[in-house]
């Protein structure tokens, strides 16, 4: 007894090292983590803006110099090309090195083995649609290019110079709450950040629940309340304007095309186009600019995340000189600007995802039968290393179209009810072209052909790649692989045993929908139709509701003598043309009933001038109706059980406008009353008002303002990193308005460039900041400037050593001697 009194405690601080010094489940080691010397406390950043330095790299061929400017926005000079690359790598990854590996986690399909089991079924889902494989073998092909792979493998040595740097204490917070470390970097894994950013923009189909429409309804349904072509629309390019090709030889519409009937309806658990996910981008040209030289503005439209999506940087060597943004984990610069020309990028969102019903001859699924003949599938066995070491085994297979997404039905939350055997072809999956090399041939163009050429290397997703020259000219063009096929080949799910159901090629680049220097004097786009019906091929029968088209045309067309800031305050424009389409005729709806034409919602309604501004409560009251509104016309013939697509804004607002005697105003669920559109609304509008009254009290000003309902905030890549977030960011917008900020979704990156023969004068902004270190004060420190509609003036230096009072401090890159 006497021993183990005296050994007790000997014993109790065993087992306190042992307990916190391994991992339990998802939770880090407690003693790590809360260590003072390596743990989280290290990553306090401390005088970020002090103290120029020297830093020996192996890898480096010359001296680079790293200036950084009063808002973390380094500018790198480089003797050459690879050494310019190669710091770039390095530069980013020192700010941002957790964010890239764990994109490129989830475009791989391994997020199972940092966060455990609870990712599986995501993971399984992302293998399964072939980011990671295709990006294997685009990495292997672009080994055999020159100029491709000697910029991805720099930008990789550079990464891996900044890994090799790093020790426990220095790892970015993530790292330690999840306790991982770095993987060295590689090409491959540059292209799986682009794979994931084509996954973000055209990962997405409603093929299923359009084809669950067809087969409730039938054809004339679907012609009536589907419609190829919206009735109000303004195409990217401008109506009317002659296409200078002859088309290639388009494919005849076959006599079946749709799969063959299935049992039950269709539930994909595909994600569906997210509505919030686009973006604005547009040209003035000199007739219509102060200055006489054109000014081109971009603002994508993307998830609000911190760290933000975007990185600031300029890049200069003596065969480049070039400021914008880059994707953290590629190299080059995606947005932006260099002495003669800038540019930026929409989302075309044409249909280049479809799914086949597949056709097997046995259980064994080894064949399928296609084009008359049974074909062999391919098989590939995928492994998952969960966290705690152990592996889970799944087994894929691949038609000629692609993936079959799951084999058999699942059982799970992640995906249910997925119907078996369907192949998909995504354009994604394409191995050919390199989309890195148009952003390197972006970075160094100086004119329209050079513009042009960039294209060429561009495969997915497809762009709207917005241009201006300081050479005067301007364009647009809707740029990427896109699919050749018949009228309305992929509107429905597709048969994948007729060979007329396979994509027939490919739509000449050069015949892709475009214009330069059109006669109104400015381009412009908003993810809406690219061109009206004259278009000699077929694209998508659904593109981004026109709402946010129209106003920046009307806006544009107006302008005279516009300068940097006339393009600004567009970018922040919160007219809502919706509310000026179909709020008059709900009013008339609306006033029939009393107890509404006396409330204090219908006057705030009533006196508002359809500007979703942050203190707008009538846009509180419209954007929260619309919703209802649109339950209340569809959701009894399109419930939600039965996965059936609503009809379009667009096409709703027509019905309610001009046809207000149709059929689809009377509810089937209350076979005993005749409904009209009348009741449609005002019931609608009751249940939405009761709804808010529930969530935010009484009206009020400030109870009900748009930037308090709407609740636009920015959080951690991570959802239960809370505290890495910002709630509460006051502003206006919505996703139907140019200001498209929403609750999640907006403006990820707002830049205006007026050009000039000299030198150009630039404005940017984004929701975030320079740092990934939630420690960092330049980790969220342009939020509240982004909300406020500002842009910061875009220190754009002709030479390193150019003098700025905004220069803050130096870094001095250097080869290591071996």
């Amino acid at each position: 007894m006497r021993l183990i009194k005296h050994l007790w405690p000997l014993f109790f601080a065993l087992l306190l090292i042992y307990t916190f010094n391994r991992s339990w489940g998802v939770i880090p080691p407690l003693g790590k983590l809360f260590n003072p010397f390596v743990g989280f406390l290290q990553n306090a950043e401390r005088n970020p803006d002090t103290g120029n330095g020297e830093v020996a790299l192996e890898g480096l061929h010359g001296k680079v110099t790293v200036w950084y400017d009063d808002n973390a926005v380094p500018h790198i000079f480089a003797q050459n090309d690879d050494d310019l690359y190669f710091a770039q790598g390095y530069v980013i990854a020192k700010d941002r090195l957790w964010q890239m590996e764990f994109y490129t986690r989830v475009a791989a399909g391994r997020l199972t083995e940092v966060v455990g089991p609870g990712a599986l079924e995501y993971d399984r889902y992302n293998r399964r649609i072939g980011m990671a494989r295709t990006a294997a073998a685009i990495a292997d092909r672009l080994k055999n290019d020159t100029v491709a792979n000697r910029i991805l493998e720099a930008y990789a040595a550079g990464v891996n110079a900044y890994i090799r740097q790093l020790s426990d204490k220095d790892l970015p917070v993530e790292y330690k709450l999840l306790n991982y470390k770095p993987e060295p970097w590689s090409s491959y894994k540059s292209i799986l950040m682009l794979m994931n950013m084509r996954h973000t923009l055209n990962g997405g189909s409603n093929d299923s629940r359009i084809t669950n429409v067809l087969a409730k309804y039938g054809p004339d349904v679907v012609a009536g309340l589907f419609p190829d072509y919206p009735a109000i629309e303004s195409p990217i390019v401008p109506q009317g304007t002659p296409w200078a090709f002859s088309p290639v030889a388009i494919p005849a519409v076959p006599d079946t095309v749709t799969a063959p009937p299935d049992t039950g309806l269709f539930a994909f658990a595909v994600p569906e186009p997210h509505p919030e996910v686009g973006s604005n981008n547009w040209a003035v040209s000199g007739s219509k600019s102060a200055t006489g030289l054109p000014i081109l503005a971009n603002d994508p439209h993307l998830q609000l995340t911190l760290p933000s999506i975007w990185y600031q940087m300029q890049l200069s060597s003596p065969n480049v000189n070039v400021y914008g943004v880059a994707l953290p984990g590629t190299p080059a610069i995606i947005i932006g600007f260099n002495k003669d020309i800038a540019w930026g990028v929409t989302n075309t969102g044409s249909d280049v995802m479809d799914f086949y019903r597949v056709r097997f001859r046995d259980s064994t699924l080894n064949a399928y039968w296609h084009d008359g003949a049974w074909k062999p599938t391919i098989r590939y066995t995928e492994s998952y290393r969960m966290k705690d070491g152990s592996q889970v085994l799944d087994t894929l297979f691949y038609t000629h179209q692609g993936p079959i997404v799951y084999h058999k039905k699942q059982s799970t939350n992640y995906a249910p009810n997925i119907p078996v055997g369907y192949a998909m072809r995504w354009v994604a999956n394409e191995t050919d072209g390199a989309d890195v090399l148009t952003f390197y041939y972006l970075n160094r163009a100086t004119n329209y052909e050079d513009y042009r050429k960039a294209l060429t290397y561009f495969t997915a997703p497809a762009q709207n790649f917005v241009f201006s020259s300081n050479g005067g000219d301007i364009a647009i063009v809707s740029n990427g692989k896109l699919p050749l096929k018949w009228r309305e080949q992929g509107k429905f799910l597709l048969d994948g045993t007729l060979a007329a159901h396979d994509w027939q090629g490919w739509i000449p680049r050069e015949q892709n929908p475009g214009v330069k220097n059109p006669p109104r004097g400015f381009v412009s786009s908003a993810n809406q139709f690219p061109a009206d019906t004259t278009y000699p091929y077929y694209l998508d029968w659904r593109f981004a509701h026109s709402s946010r088209a129209i106003r920046i045309n009307e806006r544009l067309d107006a302008m005279v003598r516009a300068t940097a800031d006339s393009l600004r305050m567009l970018q922040n424009d919160n007219f809502n043309v919706d509310a000026r389409r179909i709020l008059p005729r709900l009013l008339v709806s609306l006033a029939l009933d009393d107890s509404i034409r006396h409330s204090a919602e219908y006057d705030a309604l009533e006196r508002w001038n359809y500007r979703n501004d942050a203190d707008a409560v009538g846009a509180t009251i419209f954007e929260s109706w619309l919703g209802d509104l649109l339950r209340g016309v569809w959701g009894d013939e399109f419930p939600a059980s039965e996965r059936l697509l609503y009809p379009s804004l667009d096409r709703t607002f027509e019905l309610i406008n001009h046809e207000p005697g149709a059929k689809w105003f009377d509810r089937v669920d209350t076979p005993d009353t005749v409904e009209n559109i009348d009741d449609i609304i005002c019931s609608s509008f009751k249940t939405a008002m009761a709804e808010l009254r529930e969530r935010f009290g009484e009206i009020s000003a400030r109870n009900w303002a748009w930037s308090n309902v709407k609740q636009t905030r920015i959080m951690h890549l991570v959802p239960n990193f809370t505290s890495f977030g910002r709630t509460n960011v006051m502003n206006g917008g919505g996703s139907g308005v140019v200001n498209a900020t929403s609750g999640k979704h907006g403006p990820s990156w707002r830049m205006v460039v007026q050009l000039d023969t000299d030198w150009p004068v630039a404005y940017g902004l984004y929701p975030g900041g320079q740092s990934g270190n939630p420690g960092s004060k330049y980790y969220d420190n342009m939020i509240d400037r982004w909300a406020a509609g500002q842009l910061d003036t875009l220190l754009f230096m002709k030479h390193a050593d150019e003098q700025s009072g905004r220069l803050l401090r130096r870094i001095l890159l250097t080869p290591k001697d071996r």
